[in-house]
């Protein structure tokens, strides 16, 4: 089993991995406003943001930041198309749409969608240039016969211009086969150095006491990673389950495995560790089970419960004392009651003159 275990791993360690780059361009017009935003995405990670209301391209990543200090070129070149090229075009695409539309006024949204696809091992590339307008597909570039192909009726006058412009063909095709996976093979390169020198975390989680141990690692690059229980050093799979290899919202990854205490005494929870592995790193991760380390949701007594219970005693002692002081103090004030016995005596005695 575990001979099994080590081959998929190394099976997952060789796969080839499907790099992704897309630009997501989006105007939205009224009668007299108009909005630009723009957005870089690398692999599904927002990499780079710009709109037509702040006049800025802002990096989203520290390793985009660090490729537009090390080649400002690239920086110039999309400030010019995100503040100069596309509004411009969106502006005049959008007012020809509303014409062959019919449409007379209302908010109106028009969508580019484009990028390339590139697998690192095979090399092969995949270049896509799509548009839609109001939320549905308008038209769309074929890479493969150099054509634009329309998905609406109203968009074959757009598309029978723009395919007679030999010009604007030959642009998009270098566009895709060329600077796209240039720019996506650059980005990959800056993320992956970034990324390969973040320290994973790795810790034990529980959610009740009669909840499994989980032991939990994140912020990890690459996704060539395997964790496994032990116990007295051995690899166990009973009672263990195993979770998958996650993507976080930064690049980096995360994964779980569980194992299940119902059946092992507290006596015996030192004997048992979690093991982290990551591909190219020589030295393993082990975290021994231990209640003092857990994280969980359940409150723990503290070195402050003591003084706190102290301080509440205190607290509930003084204000009986205070009550108790004011109710004398108030009594004390009124007098000792009379005897209805001696009332005239001490009257006579108080007033000699009767």
């Amino acid at each position: 089993m575990k001979k099994l275990f080590l081959l998929l791993c190394l099976c997952h360690f060789s796969s080839a991995v499907k790099h992704t780059l897309r630009y997501a361009l989006t105007a939205s017009s009224e009668v007299q406003d108009f909005n630009f935003v723009g957005v870089t995405v690398v692999d599904g990670i927002v990499a780079g943001y710009c709109d037509s209301v702040n006049k800025k391209v802002e990096p989203k990543q520290d390793w985009m930041r660090k490729l537009i200090e090390d080649d400002p070129q690239h920086l110039e070149w999309h400030t010019q198309q995100c503040y100069v090229y596309y509004p411009n075009f969106f502006k005049t695409m959008i007012h020809d749409l509303k014409q062959l539309f019919n449409q007379s006024g209302g908010v109106h949204i028009l969508q580019t969608n484009a990028g390339c696809d590139w697998d690192d091992e095979t090399g092969e590339v995949t270049g896509f240039y799509q548009f839609g307008y109001d939320g549905e597909d308008l038209m769309s570039f074929d890479l493969k016969t150099l054509t634009w192909v329309a998905s609406k009726p109203q968009a074959y006058h757009i598309n029978t211009r723009w395919q007679s412009d030999k010009t604007v063909i030959q642009s998009i095709e270098y566009q895709l086969t060329q600077i796209f996976p240039e720019w996506l093979k650059k980005y990959v390169a800056y993320s992956n150095s970034s990324l390969l020198r973040t320290e994973p975390s790795v810790f034990l989680l529980q959610k009740t006491p009669s909840s499994p141990v989980s032991c939990h690692a994140t912020g990890f690059f690459p996704d060539r990673a395997m964790m496994f229980w032990r116990k007295d050093g051995e690899e166990i799979h009973e009672d263990v389950e195993p979770g998958e290899i996650l993507p976080n919202h930064d690049g980096t990854f995360q994964m779980s495995v569980d194992l299940d205490l119902s059946s092992v005494t507290r006596e015996d929870w030192w004997r048992y560790d979690c093991v982290f592995h990551l591909s190219g790193v020589k030295d393993d991760i082990i975290t021994r089970l231990d209640e003092a380390v857990i994280r969980t949701n359940r409150e723990r007594p503290s070195n402050m419960t003591v003084p706190i219970v102290a301080a509440m005693v205190a607290l509930a002692l003084f204000l009986v004392a205070a009550f108790g002081f004011m109710a004398y103090k108030k009594k004390k004030a009124k007098g000792p009651p009379s005897s209805p016995d001696n009332g005239p005596e001490v009257s006579e005695k108080l007033n000699p003159d009767n």
